[in-house]
Parts: C-alpha cells; structure tokens; sequence
C-alpha cells in the first residue's frame, strides 16, 4: 500500500475510533460490549498505521532526495 493513502485509512480509522463512542453517549447506538471493543481497536489500529505510512512517507521522500 502507498503511504499516502495507508495515511489515509488511517484517517478515517481514528475518526471512526472517535465517532462511535460520540454516538454511543448520545445515545443512537446501544453500548456493547462488541461495539466498544470495535471503537477502541479500529481508533488504535489507524494510530498505528498512521505511524507506519508516515514513516513510509518519509522514507520515500528522504530516498528521493538523496537520489
């Protein structure tokens, strides 16, 4: 995968970590046990993929710069 758009999964990842429980305390969706579990997995997941494709990026631009 690109960096730039494993960036962007993880983008929508952390959003997606921070929504759901938004919406799970106002209360249009049912707190599970699941559904919490789902929040805080998909929230660290896109942290860490984050992580990783900015260190592609930067990886990928420090190569080309040195070329």
């Amino acid at each position: 995968m690109k960096p730039g758009r494993m960036i962007f999964v993880a983008f929508i990842m952390v959003l997606l970590g921070a929504v759901l429980p938004f919406l799970i305390v106002i209360r249009v969706l049912e707190s599970t046990w699941w559904l919490n579990f789902l929040a805080y997995g998909v929230s660290v997941g896109g942290l860490f993929l984050g992580i990783i494709g900015t260190a592609s990026y930067m990886r990928e631009q420090n190569w080309r710069d040195n070329k």
